[in-house]
């Protein structure tokens, strides 16, 4: 018995599934190089966050026309890879459509997936519509040039290959198609192949297996350097979200420490701190680089569909400001992966000279921000480029003291005014007198 179509095939997905685990790896250690940040309360709030917006896909309809299109690509992905557990068994085993013993069932999955092969095609064709030849503004931002445009359209791309295969290989089974049942789609392909032999039908349908399981495969990879890796990561992104009402910031525990020392009249303020005692200094305030951020919003640049939505809605961006939202994303999710190469190629990290403030990220980017939350309720996945944001005003306030000049005045006045306008303490409430 001829085994080598078997062990090619054992050989290729051993291949494709151990690229794809070692990508993962490095995927999970550079998040890991994030700080620690607590995000297991609540779990009912977040599981019913990951189950609404990861899975039921409830922000993406807020835009309703793109919201239904990647619905339908969405579950056809899925539902139609259901089919990759036959394939699979096949190759491994020489069978042919091993589950063809559930009968009806059987005839009811393959003839659902066709259908939904079909409306994938026309809804990628859709989307390609609208970014080459509407052109809709999102996707042209000036970020959105090389590689991130073209990203996209690679997806489009693979998505119209695979169904494609996909309905070719059904429609070139002759046996599938003499059962005609499970082929609505397939059948009305079948005849282009009628003047065909035997032989080069038979080739067809096997050509068109190989490239289809080897195309998945491949797409299975290119997750990794892709926007698309939110397949994977909208799930945990979404459940470690920060459940915090919009606008509440975190605050750093050593300075409110601190604040509550200086406030608390019981308080000496001359006297030694007992050892032990108050919060640890931490070694940076704010952010500079991405291993000063947390690890969830590491995951969430790693989980940026660059969809745009949060750009489209910033009003900084809007009114003509540097400042855009996916590009925040973007820039950060870029310097962390040169942090990894870096780590792949020394063994650990050795100082290069960069960081994500400055040379990726300039100061006039994120002043620019408004702190209105747009972006964050825009964004399809949760994820928060203002929390990044403000570690990076953070650092360049209480680090470097550089500030846009007004915000530096105003607290000067609050330091020494306690106010923020220019008046004398002892003349504070003379408003009243007015």
């Amino acid at each position: 018995m001829n085994y080598i179509d078997n062990i090619a095939f054992v050989i290729l997905l051993t291949i494709g599934v151990g690229f794809f685990v070692k990508n993962i790896t490095k995927l999970i250690r550079n998040i890991k190089l994030g700080k620690e940040v607590d995000r297991s309360d609540n779990s009912n709030a977040r599981w019913k966050n990951m189950a609404m917006i990861a899975l039921g896909q409830s922000k993406m309809v807020k835009r309703p026309i793109a919201g239904i299109l990647h619905i339908i690509v969405y579950l056809g992905f899925i539902i139609i890879n259901i089919e990759v557990i036959e394939i699979i068994i096949d190759g491994i085993f020489g069978t042919h459509r091993v589950l063809s013993f559930l009968g009806g069932f059987y005839s009811f999955l393959i003839a659902s997936f066709e259908i939904l092969a079909v409306l994938v095609l026309v809804s990628v064709t859709v989307f390609w519509i609208r970014r080459m030849i509407l052109k809709i503004p999102r996707f042209w931002n000036k970020e959105m040039k090389g590689f991130p445009k073209n990203d996209a359209l690679y997806i489009l791309y693979f998505e119209m290959v695979l169904m494609s295969l996909f309905l070719i290989m059904n429609a070139a089974d002759n046996h599938f198609q003499e059962l005609n049942v499970g082929n609505p789609i397939s059948q009305y392909i079948a005849p282009l192949f009628h003047n065909l032999s035997f032989t080069a039908v038979t080739a067809i349908e096997r050509t068109a297996w190989w490239l289809h399981i080897a195309g998945i495969l491949v797409f299975l990879n290119y997750l990794y350097y892709s926007k698309h890796l939110h397949i994977l990561l909208a799930f945990p992104n979404t459940y470690y979200a920060n459940l915090n009402p919009k606008g509440q910031f975190t605050n750093l525990e050593s300075v409110t420490s601190e604040v509550k020392m200086m406030m608390d009249p019981t308080i000496d303020p001359f006297a030694a701190v007992p050892e032990g005692a108050g919060a640890t200094v931490p070694e940076k305030f704010g952010a500079s680089d991405v291993t000063d951020l947390n690890w969830v919003q590491l995951m969430n640049a790693y989980t940026c569909t660059e969809c745009g939505r949060c750009t489209s809605s910033c009003p900084a961006n809007i009114t003509g400001k540097e400042l855009s939202p996916r590009a925040i994303m973007m820039k950060t999710r870029d310097r962390l992966e040169e942090v990894g190469e870096n780590i792949n190629k020394n063994g650990k990290f050795i100082e290069d000279g960069k960081q994500l403030l400055s040379d990726y990220i300039t100061p006039e980017e994120i002043w620019a921000c408004t702190s209105c939350n747009a972006c964050v309720e825009e964004c399809p996945v949760n994820i928060d480029p203002l929390s990044i944001i403000m570690d990076l005003r953070r650092y360049l306030v209480m680090e470097q003291s550089a500030a846009p000049q007004e915000l530096n005045s105003m607290m000067t006045n609050i330091e020494n005014n306690g106010a923020p306008w220019q008046y004398n303490q002892m003349d504070r409430l003379n408003w009243k007198n007015e």
